[in-house]
């Protein structure tokens, strides 16, 4: 099973994978005017600056939701996983893919406004809504929907539930059989209460989790502070080849920094776009620009603390691609979050392994919830005209079976088939935003006109020559009525108030 998965991740994520993310990221800068600059003011504003109605959530919850899903194993163990195969250079790729991906993200997630719809009394959107609506591609839509619901509701559960059974077993000595049990009830607990119990669980844990932990690491590294300007001169050393024991790594380097950096911070994935429709806001480039302000929060901080406490430490292994040991600072510990159990002990005895154990099990478990509103998502699309009741059901069980297993499971097998989805779902949303990323800057120009007047802004497709967006024109048919995770009330979108 290792060693198809492997094959087929050979094919995924070929060099071609790794050049199109930075390329398109790239590019959306350029065309952008670097609006993850020039508007980052205006991204933090946002976050706060959102309502609520009935079918959706708020800003500040879409936000939570949408970094339940980036802030996970990936910001602890990816960090570590990257360092090994790639060198500290992985690093500065994982920051590039992060400073270029803010634009990606506000692309995929300004689209999954505009082409947003009511399904049972909730706002849905994503990559498979705009797809169809924007590209008329409804065959690409489905493929797309269908290698997410198998990739979030099976793959990627696996990564996070394996890496919380590692974390717990290495600090508590907790078997991960009663790891997986507890993670089980914990999860059917919640995502049997809907999307308004997901978010109202996210935008409680995801800020106290990812604070805390920031804090912590700023310690670490404030007591150490001596030896900062070291590392950051050996990351961007090393990125370019410059370091003498890691030049020979130098595409790993690249590979593994762009790998990582796309799985946890997932700009150009097309997961984002799922939260941040459900968002209700006046005019999509809003939640565009709260999206590109979580790669910022997922990599530049979360990422960055976790690779400045490994890097300072020296608590790290680093082989080349023939399994060569490049460096060794942590003798007989696999590549993942013992790697930092191991840096924060050491500086904190008697807590600092317990700590990341915590951290790693509130980052994980939240991005399992994302995953499952993600995937539930896809199957509202696939089902929004004809009813399927008993698919939701079979997801919940199928997820929750999806995060025993891998709990349970190696972690090699784990981050494989982790890879592969992530991977897919890349390749197919990439092509998309890329067809349509003319919608998204015409929606930010607009936006940027409305606020040159003083006036908050507020979408009116027709007027900018934007087909399809019928959830904001209100020509949208008739919805059956809602399930009862999500009563109506008789709210209608913001641009019909």
């Amino acid at each position: 099973m290792n060693d198809l998965v492997n094959y087929l991740n050979g094919l995924v994520w070929s060099p071609a994978l790794i050049y199109l993310c930075l390329g398109v990221g790239l590019y959306f800068t350029l065309r952008g005017r670097f609006l993850q600059i020039r508007h980052f003011r205006e991204m933090a504003r946002l976050i706060f600056a959102g309502r609520t109605d009935s079918h959706g959530i708020t800003s500040f919850q879409a936000l939570t939701m949408t970094l339940a899903g980036r802030v996970g194993t990936g910001n602890i163990a990816g960090v570590a996983t990257a360092i090994t195969f790639g060198g500290p250079g992985a690093v500065f790729w994982m920051w590039m893919v992060a400073f270029l991906g803010a634009s990606s993200a506000f692309i995929e997630s300004t689209l999954g406004q505009v082409y947003k719809e009511e399904v049972r009394g909730q706002h849905r959107g994503g990559p498979a809504f705009y797809i169809e609506k924007g590209l008329g591609m409804k065959w690409y839509a489905v493929t797309f929907a269908i290698v997410t619901i198998f990739a979030c509701g099976l793959l990627l559960p696996g990564v996070q539930a394996n890496s919380i059974g590692s974390g717990l077993q290495n600090a508590m000595d907790i078997h991960p059989n009663t790891t997986a049990a507890v993670l089980a009830i914990m999860l059917g607990m919640i995502i049997f209460g809907g999307i308004k119990r997901i978010a109202s669980f996210t935008e409680v844990v995801v800020p106290f989790m990812a604070l805390g932990y920031i804090i912590v690491a700023c310690v670490i590294v404030m007591l150490h502070i001596e030896q900062l300007p070291e590392v950051i001169a050996l990351i961007f050393k090393s990125a370019f080849g410059l370091e003498a024991g890691f030049g020979a790594i130098l595409g790993q380097a690249i590979m593994w920094g762009v790998k990582r950096g796309v799985y946890s911070n997932e700009a150009g994935q097309g997961t984002g776009p799922h939260a941040s429709s459900a968002a209700a806001v006046s005019h999509p480039a809003k939640q565009g620009l709260v999206q590109g302000f979580s790669v910022y929060i997922d990599t530049l901080f979360v990422c960055s603390a976790t690779a400045f406490m490994l890097l300072i430490t020296g608590q790290y292994n680093v082989q080349g691609a023939d399994g060569e040991a490049l460096f060794t600072g942590i003798a007989g510990v696999a590549a993942g979050p013992g790697y930092v159990q191991n840096a924060m002990e050491n500086i904190m005895p008697g807590f600092g392994s317990y700590f990341v154990a915590i951290a790693l099990f509130f980052f994980a478990f939240t991005t399992i919830l994302a995953y499952y509103y993600i995937a539930e998502t896809n199957i509202a699309y696939l089902t929004r005209k004809v009813d399927r009741p008993w698919l939701a059901p079979l997801l919940k069980f199928g997820i929750i079976a999806a995060t025993v297993y891998g709990t349970v499971k190696t972690a090699d097998l784990a981050w494989g088939l982790g890879d592969l989805g992530v991977g897919l779902m890349a390749w197919l949303n990439i092509g998309a935003i890329l067809l349509m990323h003319k919608v998204a800057y015409t929606c930010l120009k607009d936006y940027e006109a409305q606020k040159k007047l003083g006036l908050d802004p507020v979408f009116d497709p027709e007027k900018l020559g934007i087909k399809n967006a019928d959830f904001w024109t209100g020509k949208q048919p008739v919805s059956e009525p809602a399930t009862a995770d999500a009563p109506l009330a008789g709210a209608q979108p913001e641009s019909a108030r």
